[in-house]
């Protein structure tokens, strides 16, 4: 996982929440993306699964791994890389 990963995934999480007046910088790479860090919700985690698929080709098979994958900006990086085209 490369730091250009992490910059991508950031500005996925901008571009398809529709967060405005936020840049990538902005979004710490290690806090939680939901409750206390960017205080996402579960909509926002079924937007952010469809934006995974479209763009980086990556299937989030279950609930279990999902809470995994969605823990930081991190985790999903590194998943991505793992498991996106």
């Amino acid at each position: 996982m490369s730091e250009e990963h992490i910059v991508k995934v950031k500005q996925m999480i901008i571009d398809s929440l529709r967060i405005e007046g936020m840049s990538p910088d902005e979004i710490d790479t290690d806090a939680p993306l939901f409750g206390e860090g960017l205080g996402l919700d579960s909509i926002d985690a079924l937007q952010l699964v469809v934006s995974m698929e479209k763009e980086f080709g990556t299937v989030v098979p279950d609930a279990a791994t999902g809470s995994k994958v969605f823990a930081s900006v991190r985790s999903m990086a590194a998943f991505i890389s793992e498991n996106g085209k």
